[in-house]
């Protein structure tokens, strides 16, 4: 059973990886926001983000929490809610 220090670390680690993706790759988190088409345009680097936090993260705390999915959302989609698009 994970203890609260190996939660909170995961949980840091995966707003750190999705804040990664949107610092180094801004103009294609709009791209894929306008086109509606996200995870698509940033396929490849979700995928790499996955991967680094597999090999970080117990499988215990992936399958319980989700702490990347919902990083993903809130970092890469909530943060750009002011993004002029027809998403929203």
């Amino acid at each position: 059973m994970a203890d609260q220090k190996q939660i909170r670390a995961a949980q840091r680690l995966a707003k750190t990886i999705a804040s990664d993706i949107l610092l180094y790759n801004r103009e294609k988190v709009e791209q894929g926001i306008k086109a509606d088409q996200l995870f698509k345009v940033l396929e490849a680097e979700i995928r790499e983000g996955k991967e680094l936090y597999q090999t970080r993260v117990s499988t215990e705390i992936i399958d319980t929490y989700q702490f990347l999915d919902r990083a993903i959302v809130d970092v890469l989609i909530s943060s750009q809610a002011t993004l002029n698009c027809s998403i929203w």
